[in-house]
């Protein structure tokens, strides 16, 4: 992996210049992009013009941004003025929109360094589009971000845009060994994102904690969150690590598909934890973490019901044009979703800010939570995508999740997972920050 902002000081004196860090970037695209399969498209020649604009502000003691210069990709669910927008559809195949999604138009206006369109599952969903796992090219990269990850970890980009609705960041980042980050729901503008469900945020995949936080700080600044949002709120670099007093132990709905590998590099985590003064809460000894462990077992479902109600009328109308090119995950969802009534939808509606409540309230306890990004690392094959189970709180909870890359399973990564609380995107990543530190550090 490749972070951009660990070559920041290199800019500014002159010894590396953001064209020398593109061309290294490509290089490893020249490797790897045959191999992996993560962009379906491309735009070089843009990206090199942009670097050498990037270099002379640069070198005049002037960009536009701490990430002036860094190459992005885009998850190609995001609109793009220079490149189609797909939604790994061939429905969508060349579609263009004419214009950039807000998120895209604020990395812009940072001097950020748009390479080229990520792979993404069908409408961000559940249909994999063939991208591989740089650790094993055997291996799922996770989905639905798929590309996005691949890139980060093969160092063909230093960040890309995700998303996530169920565990389209925080997964791909576990699976690829690069740091995800799933902001609060509505942190970062989602204008020109083609997923309207109501847990879907944008997320980031960067090599570091450092370059995720700067590429959603940069674009907060510049178009803010999800209209009648505060949006992401924070200092205007990386928050300094914090060590946490107390945090609580999630096991949820995925603990019972875990690896016994995975359980093992959790429990041995928090034993460290433990030996360095941090006290872990558990559902086994804390009765407010118990009714939170219990009021999540039935996420995925909760879940799966609200997104195929709101999904139900863009997929109508998808297959009404034509039913044969969508998959047949798709076309079950639609069937799914004709049992459904408004009645339904709005019982599903109250059921998540009752536990949205109950979750909130362990903040006057817990510092943050902390859980597996996912059952174990990659599982062999590219006809799925991987279990979720344990994204799923994040997105039913709308609070921010970051992935971080600190276990290594027989040679494939996977992450520790950090949960915060809603609007308190900055505190999560202090804590994620000391984390880090103490349990690893970051490869990159």
């Amino acid at each position: 992996m490749r972070s951009y902002l660990a070559h920041a000081a290199e800019f500014a004196s002159g010894a590396e210049s953001p064209r020398d860090f593109l061309e290294a970037c490509l290089a490893n695209l020249n490797t790897w992009e045959p191999k992996v399969g993560a962009f379906v498209n491309l735009n070089i020649d843009g990206a090199r013009a942009a670097a050498d604009r990037a270099t002379e502000r640069w070198r005049s003691g002037a960009p536009l941004s701490p990430i002036d210069g860094m190459p992005i990709g885009i998850k190609d669910i995001i609109e793009t003025v220079d490149m189609p927008t797909e939604m790994g559809s061939p429905l969508f195949a060349g579609w263009r929109s004419q214009k950039d999604a807000a998120s895209v138009a604020a990395l812009r206006q940072a001097g950020a360094l748009i390479l080229g369109k990520t792979v993404t599952t069908e409408f961000a969903a559940s249909e994999p589009r063939g991208t591989r796992n740089p650790w094993n090219l055997e291996h799922t990269p996770g989905g639905s971000s798929s590309g996005s990850a691949a890139a980060v970890a093969s160092g063909m980009i230093s960040a890309g845009l995700g998303t996530q609705v169920i565990g389209s960041t925080i997964r791909p980042a576990s699976f690829c060994g690069c740091v995800g980050f799933k902001p609060t729901v509505g942190a970062l503008n989602r204008e020109g994102s083609h997923d309207y469900q109501s847990q879907s945020c944008t997320g980031i995949l960067a090599a570091t904690l450092q370059d995720a936080w700067q590429v959603a700080y940069e674009i907060a600044q510049r178009v803010g969150g999800d209209a009648g949002t505060p949006g992401l709120t924070g200092p205007d670099r990386a928050p300094a690590p914090v060590k946490p007093l107390r945090l609580a132990f999630l096991e949820t709905a995925g603990w019972s598909v875990a690896t016994e590998a995975a359980k093992a590099g959790i429990q041995d985590a928090l034993h460290r934890l433990s030996t360095a003064g941090i006290e872990i809460r558990t559902a086994h000894d804390d009765a407010d973490v118990s009714a939170i462990e219990t009021e999540l077992a039935g996420a995925f479902t909760l879940s799966n019901r609200i997104n195929s109600w709101e999904t139900r009328w863009f997929i109508d109308g998808c297959a009404e044009r034509d039913a044969s090119l969508l998959s047949k995950s798709m076309l079950d969802r639609r069937e799914q979703a004709k049992t459904m009534t408004l009645a339904d939808y709005r019982g599903w509606l109250k059921e998540r800010t009752g536990l949205r409540t109950l979750y909130a309230e362990l903040a006057d306890t817990c510092d943050a939570c902390v859980t597996l990004s996912a059952p174990g690392s990659a599982p062999a094959g590219l006809q799925a995508t991987g279990n979720p189970q344990f994204a799923v709180p994040s997105s039913l909870l709308g609070v921010p999740a970051l992935s971080l890359p600190l276990f290594m399973l027989d040679g494939m990564p996977l992450g520790l997972q950090v949960l915060g609380y809603a609007n308190a995107d900055a505190a999560a990543f202090a804590t994620g920050a000391w984390l880090m530190e103490h349990l690893g550090g970051e490869r990159g």
